[in-house]
């Protein structure tokens, strides 16, 4: 509103308040409703879902913009029911006196008004007992009641969306895109719904196409389930993934959550459910990747399916007309729920590593060009296609810190490892020193083992040792075929849980130094003073010495002698990286994981057959061992079969 002008003598206008007309009052609602195709399908396939419908058929036209058919075998409307159906605020799914008492997936009443006052809707419906009927509406408003052939159940018919307001047809995208958010809606009520049976078909420009179907499930809840998932996400999803089941105070998580080997480049396989209504929550879905904070790197995403029930009164979520957010009574509760059950489903696992990591190596293995196998880099089973970052010819694979370390850090680790290992129980002995650097096309160490030695191991699920190559990898021999082993990765995993361990038992004993180390690390000093009580929980003591300085006066026993500005640099950067909300048990775990990578065997470490097999007998007793703290695979498995169609045997 402008100011008033002194020298003018004319007021402006007052604004006048005034009541706005029916048509404009629906256009308005059906903003926040129907943002797109998509939106308008959740609401009719959902009150299909409510009606108790067992099968449901959709079809549609130029990415639903020109037709969106619905079509359900429910319990149907009478044809006195049709025009109050259409009506602003009409169900039959509450009656007001509770707005918490939620058990359906509408309750508002809003969406078939919303969806007649922007397009063209026709409503035929028929209960058993009853006439068929049908009745039109066109940008709100609403025709006669007039008799039609159905057998059974109800039929929407939306044509040309957004027709009445055309403004909004202009932030449409493609029919392609559009057509895709559509479908994903559907396999999402798909998924919270396994015993019915669902259609997608396109009829763009007269053809029919089926995009997408599944059939309904049978049998017990948790089968149908993981039935449902494999149909949708795919089976390999199924085959990786774990059965989720906790309760709390309330509240029961089901569900099913991949292996961390298992894992995408970004967050499109994460589904979260509650009370079977699929949500977009944000603090649900960090609940999720909190869960697996221990074994992914932060451009790792988890896939999961999770489904949260708890009595209605415990969750609103009527936050949003669109009702994809909600809002818990005790959000805390939720997210300990998830994390904990999850962590539980994730330990109880063992070493297991997902199929995808043997799959992936073998696609590497067979013959053809470099571009038809896949990027070298990625590692099996952590980037889908569709996950796949296109990288340039100059864009160099992702190096992680133990891939590449310090010459200082090669030095100091083959020097400090005897000690460290012999307390740990695996009796690695001093390995001479290594040259810093191999050069160029020289072989690093390997070893080999007789095969009559420890033959009894190979019935183990990780087999016995043969051999170690390039002084990295391990080769075991199994019953079945052979186990690929990234020595360093498995070791720093084991490393890593056993200070979990001994942290939260005992805490990690500290080891005092006779002369303190001084670290200059300028502004960055104040930030790690702030945690110096963590870092003393985790034998790490460290002093205030000077401005930007520290004394180091205890570090980890476990470890033995470490470069210590370097471990203090390391744990800076994880601090600043952390989001400050983040619990502290995950700060700490985030720290150990650094402290674990400095006290892990490192590539060229020459290992005798006995610590070999320690390390394959420890990895099997280790709850996610099957991959390292980055959620990289620590081993690969190949069946003999495998092994022998590579070379053309079968």
């Amino acid at each position: 509103m402008t100011q008033h002008d002194a020298s003018n003598p004319t007021p402006p206008a007052r604004p006048v308040i005034r009541q706005l007309d029916e048509a404009a009052i629906n256009r308005i609602a059906a903003g926040e409703v129907v943002e797109r195709p998509a939106s308008a399908v959740k609401e009719l396939v959902e009150n299909a879902l409510d009606a108790g419908a067992r099968r449901v058929e959709v079809t549609i036209a130029a990415g639903g913009k020109r037709l969106i058919r619905v079509k359900d075998d429910g319990c149907g409307m009478t044809p006195e029911e049709l025009p109050l159906a259409l009506a602003r605020h009409a169900t039959s799914k509450i009656d007001g006196s509770d707005l918490l008492a939620i058990h359906s997936f509408g309750f508002r009443g809003e969406a078939l008004a919303s969806l007649g006052a922007v397009g063209r809707l026709t409503l035929t419906s028929r209960v058993t007992g009853f006439e068929a009927a049908a009745i039109r509406v066109e940008g709100g408003r609403l025709g006669p009641v007039t008799p039609a052939a159905l057998d059974r159940g109800t039929v929407v018919e939306l044509r040309d969306l957004f027709h009445a307001t055309p403004a909004r047809l202009k932030f449409m995208r493609s029919d392609r895109a559009e057509g895709q958010a559509l479908a994903e809606a559907l396999r999402r009520l798909a998924m919270a719904e396994p015993h019915v049976a669902f259609s997608l078909r396109d009829a763009t420009e007269g053809r029919d196409r089926e995009i997408f179907r599944v059939d309904a499930e049978t049998g017990d809840p948790v089968e149908a389930l993981g039935n449902r998932l494999a149909a949708i996400l795919g089976r390999e999803f199924h085959d990786n993934a774990l059965p989720v089941d906790g309760s709390r105070e309330g509240l029961h998580l089901t569900g099913f959550a991949a292996l961390p080997t298992y894992s995408r480049g970004a967050g499109v396989s994460q589904h979260v459910f509650v009370n079977g209504r699929p949500v977009t929550d944000r603090q649900l879905t960090g609940a999720l990747r909190a869960a697996y904070m221990d074994y992914l790197s932060r451009d790792r995403f988890p896939a999961a399916a999770l489904f949260v029930e708890c009595e209605p009164h415990l969750v609103d979520v009527n936050v949003h007309p669109a009702k994809s957010e909600v809002r818990f009574r005790d959000p805390q509760a939720v997210r300990g729920l998830i994390v904990s059950t999850l962590r539980a489903a994730l330990s109880g696992a063992g070493h297991r590593a997902s199929t995808t990591v043997a799959t992936e190596t073998l696609g590497l293995m067979r013959p053809g060009p470099a571009a038809q196998r896949g990027e070298a880099g990625d590692a099996g089973g952590l980037i889908d296609e569709e996950d796949r970052p296109k990288r340039d010819a100059a864009s160099p694979a992702r190096i992680y810190q133990m891939d590449r370390p310090s010459m200082r850090a090669m030095q100091v680790a083959r020097q400090s490892q005897a000690p460290g290992m012999a307390e740990s129980g695996f009796g690695f002995e001093t390995a001479p020193p290594a040259p810093p650097a191999r050069l160029p096309g020289t072989e690093a160490p390997s070893a080999r083992v007789e095969p009559d030695e420890g033959a009894e191991a190979e019935a183990l699920p990780l087999g016995a040792a043969r051999a170690q190559l390039h002084g990295n990898w391990i080769v075991a021999q199994t019953e079945t075929g052979m186990v690929l082993v990234d020595q360093h990765a498995a070791h720093e995993r084991l490393v890593y849980e056993r200070l979990k361990r001994q942290m939260a038992e005992t805490g990690v004993a500290a080891q005092a130094l006779l002369v303190p180390e001084i670290v200059d690390l300028g502004a960055g000093a104040a930030r790690l003073l702030e945690a110096s009580d963590e870092l003393s929980q985790l034998g790490l003591t460290i002093e205030a010495f000077g401005p930007g300085t520290v004394a180091v006066r205890e570090t980890p026993a476990i470890l033995g002698r470490i470069d210590a500005a370097a471990l203090l640099r390391d744990i800076l950067d994880e601090l600043e990286d952390l989001d400050a909300s983040t619990a502290l048990p995950a700060r700490l775990d985030a720290i150990l994981s650094r402290v674990a990578c400095h006290g892990s065997v490192r590539s060229g470490r020459r290992m005798r057959a006995e610590e070999m097999n320690a390390l394959l007998r420890e990895m099997e007793a280790t709850p996610g061992s099957g991959q390292c703290n980055h959620g990289r695979p620590t081993y690969v498995e190949l069946r003999l079969s495998d092994i022998e169609k590579l070379f053309g045997r079968r």
